[in-house]
């Protein structure tokens, strides 16, 4: 691994850890809750302390000349509501070069293993990690097991996601963004599997933030290294506070309970 991109990496990872918040939801379907001021929504999370945020190149040409903040992650690839039976097939729209050049300091990419569309997100993805490679830029693999054609063995309590995570790597991504596996046990054979740094989701947006702080918490404990979390933060009432109690977890090792003190 180069000088360069070690550098970037350690920035957006401290230590190997992040607490990441994706925002590239607003151009898959709006309104999107939490998203209708993106400035607001910016603001909160870089008061909150978030290590890396994720948009697509147009935000980030925005926030990173309204900002001069250097973390923000371009996401590379974009399907939307409207695409019918294709709306799950993530077709690339940005690539490194542009991405640096909008203010980005990694990429980020996303496939859905099992769509039908799966081997041409595949051989995006690998376009997206050839080219960062050759630019030292890090790339986040976003990696779901949720489409139609999904082939489980039934002794694999994963339920894919353990081969989401291994494909990122082989891929080439430097950290992969996977969902949560239901317990400790099943998601420590996710973060086993590969040697780059495993985010958990978040999931869809929940009342209850304490069990998610209860899930990160465990997912830490399985091995994980963080989250990539965005509706059960940006569209909280105070999402600075959540993001806050999310790097309790993280950075300081503090259990759920501990954690839920820095929400209001």
């Amino acid at each position: 691994m180069t000088d360069v991109l070690t550098s970037r990496l350690e920035a957006i990872l401290p230590n190997g850890r992040g607490v990441w918040v994706p925002m590239d939801h607003s151009a898959s379907s709006f309104p999107e809750d939490g998203l209708l001021d993106s400035d607001k929504a910016v603001d909160a999370a870089i008061e909150g302390g978030a290590d890396a945020i994720v948009m697509h190149k147009g935000p980030i040409s925005h926030h990173f000349t309204r900002t001069s903040w250097g973390r923000f992650v371009c996401h590379a690839s974009l399907s939307t509501i409207h695409g019918g039976n294709r709306s799950q097939d993530k077709v690339l729209v940005a690539n490194p070069s542009e991405g640096l050049d909008r203010g980005a300091i990694a990429m980020s990419a996303q496939v859905n293993i099992g769509d039908p569309a799966e081997p041409e997100m595949i051989q995006r993805m690998a376009r997206i990690t050839t080219e960062s490679h050759e630019k030292e830029i890090p790339v986040l693999g976003m990696f779901y097991p949720r489409g139609s054609n999904l082939s489980l063995d039934d002794s694999d309590s994963t339920s894919g996601v353990a081969h989401a995570a291994r494909l990122a790597w082989e891929l080439g991504c430097d950290v992969v963004k996977v969902p949560w596996t239901g317990c400790e046990e099943s998601f420590g054979i996710v973060t086993s599997s590969v040697p780059i740094p495993v985010l958990v989701s978040g999931g869809p947006k929940g009342d209850d933030f304490g069990k998610v702080l209860g899930l990160v918490e465990k997912s830490i404990n399985a091995g994980g290294s963080g989250v990539c979390m965005g509706r059960n933060v940006f569209s909280a009432v105070d999402p600075a506070s959540r993001i806050r109690a999310l790097r309790a977890i993280v950075h300081d090792g503090a259990n759920a309970e501990e954690a839920s003190r820095h929400l209001g």
